[in-house]
């Protein structure tokens, strides 16, 4: 399978080459029925994909999809909507999701902005999470970065009132960036103070990627604010 998505002059991500295991391959044809859903089919019934109720909540750029396991698994009773465009990531998270028969997890292998743009409904988000994406730490490439004033209005369109955003990043500069594009917008309120970092919320796992940053020192920043 090939990731979805509509044609656009800038996008956020690079399709990496990385080669797909036999199992994740595989993984596709017994597990991407059950998990799988398409940006090609429109605006999403939650009650349909979710028939057992409960929030909601939406992450984008999940990697090879460990942290979002384990909250699929810590937390039965919350929905997971997770969105990848690298298939190798899509088809492990599958796999092993479907090996440890998880029930409240759904996955778009797409844009991001496609799949909130086209898919997503209004005022239907208890939380949203984008955890370490891509800093495009050049300042040249800054206007590559996902999280833009625009993207974060479209989020808050999709949050119920009172829902959460929620990003994580492991590099200063892209966190200082975060916290002023979130301070100035419109219809937030940062759960942790004016212009404060948050303490990190026992729902977001540590990931091997930031345990192995934390060892070199590296800082992470948690940006947490709610829709006013």
């Amino acid at each position: 399978m090939k990731p979805e998505y509509k044609k656009k002059p800038i996008r956020s991500y690079v399709i990496r080459a990385g080669r797909m295991t036999d199992g994740q391959r595989s993984a596709f044809d017994k597990w991407w029925p059950q998990y799988g859903l398409s940006l090609f089919d429109g605006p999403i019934e939650l009650s349909e994909i979710f028939p057992e109720g409960g929030e909601v909540v939406l992450e984008v750029g999940f990697g090879m999809g460990d942290s979002l396991l384990q909250m699929t698994k810590s937390s039965p009773e919350t929905n997971f909507i997770g969105i990848e465009v690298h298939p190798p990531g899509v088809g492990r998270l599958i796999s092993c999701a479907g090996k440890e028969e998880v029930k409240n997890l759904k996955v778009y292998m797409a844009d991001a902005l496609d799949v909130l743009e086209d898919c997503i409904p209004l005022n239907s988000l208890d939380r949203f999470q984008l955890f370490f994406p891509d800093p495009w730490h050049k300042k040249k490439h800054n206007k590559r970065r996902i999280l833009q004033p625009e993207f974060v209005q479209l989020i808050r369109d999709k949050l119920k009132p009172g829902g959460i955003f929620h990003m994580a990043t492991d590099w200063e500069e892209y966190a200082e960036y975060a916290m002023e594009v979130m301070s100035t917008a419109d219809g937030y309120e940062n759960c942790a103070g004016q212009y404060l970092f948050s303490v990190k919320p026992e729902y977001r796992p540590n990931t091997k990627f930031e345990a192995r940053g934390e060892k070199l020192g590296h800082g992470v920043w948690d940006i947490v604010f709610q829709k006013s």
